[in-house]
């Protein structure tokens, strides 16, 4: 009887034990109370088997009777602690699942950030992008544009010097011109003057040899220049005269202007 009780106490500690390690806080009071109740249970139950044991040796059976009472003590003892292990297993995984629940929300909390926070980086990046673009292409177009300037600056002093230089060569083209002009005349001039002191010259000698009459005969000479009529060749037109006279004087002087300063000097020619 003694071993059936101490059995029912150890029973009762293992089950409680059980219940603080396994069950969660919030069921390690219901658990206390069910081991509470099992050993007030077993107190009573020993209480009678005391009282049986005090008539053990009168009555035998019902001896007998206080072992099959602590049998069936002791399995309900035992169905006691089988329903409070199920409930902390419930309550476990119960606690399990919440956890769990909480745990998959808060993953998603955290995704829901991560992608947020992706979501800020990408855009911040693009509109660093965007700004780092925007810098560079107002930068090629300033770049664009002094070119354009430099360009144009470099092609008006090119048309500027280039201008110059055909107002240059014009002007020197113009000067030459002038000059050869100028020099053409004053050539023109001097043969314009030329011919009118061998005009002045050729009448100055005829006047002096016939006074210009074309039949004026003199020996062997004949004719305004006075010329020898061997050298008319039998012609005496007035055109004839003129000719020979010119190739005579032309030949032998050179011009009339130098027949005349003969003349000057001899009197003849």
């Amino acid at each position: 009887m003694m071993f059936k009780h101490n059995f029912k106490k150890v029973l009762s500690a293992t089950a409680f034990a059980v219940a603080l390690v396994v069950a969660p806080a919030a069921n390690v009071s219901a658990a206390t109370n069910d081991a509470s109740s099992t050993q007030q249970s077993a107190t009573a139950t020993s209480q009678d088997q005391q009282t049986s044991q005090d008539q053990a040796a009168s009555q035998s059976s019902a001896a007998n009777q206080s072992s099959a009472t602590a049998v069936s003590a002791s399995s309900s003892t035992s169905t006691s602690s089988a329903t409070s292990t199920s409930m902390v297993k419930k309550t476990t995984k119960k606690a399990k699942k919440t956890t769990k629940k909480s745990k998959k929300k808060t993953s998603k909390k955290k995704a829901v950030k991560k992608v947020a926070k992706k979501t800020t980086k990408k855009r911040a990046t693009k509109k660093a992008a965007e700004v780092a673009a925007k810098k560079a292409a107002a930068k090629k177009a300033a770049a664009a544009k002094k070119a354009a300037a430099k360009k144009a600056a470099a092609k008006k002093k090119a048309a500027a010097k280039k201008a110059a230089a055909v107002k240059k060569a014009a002007a020197k083209k113009a000067a030459a011109k002038k000059k050869a002009a100028a020099k053409k005349k004053a050539a023109a001039k001097k043969k314009a003057a030329k011919k009118s002191a061998e005009k002045a010259a050729k009448y100055w000698i005829a006047m002096r040899e016939s006074s210009g009459y074309y039949t004026a005969r003199n020996g062997s000479c004949y004719g305004r220049y006075q010329l020898l009529i061997s050298y008319l060749g039998g012609d005496l037109s007035k055109k004839n005269q003129e000719r020979t006279a010119d190739r005579y004087v032309y030949g032998r002087y050179g011009s009339w202007v130098n027949a005349k300063r003969f003349w000057l000097a001899h009197n003849w020619y």
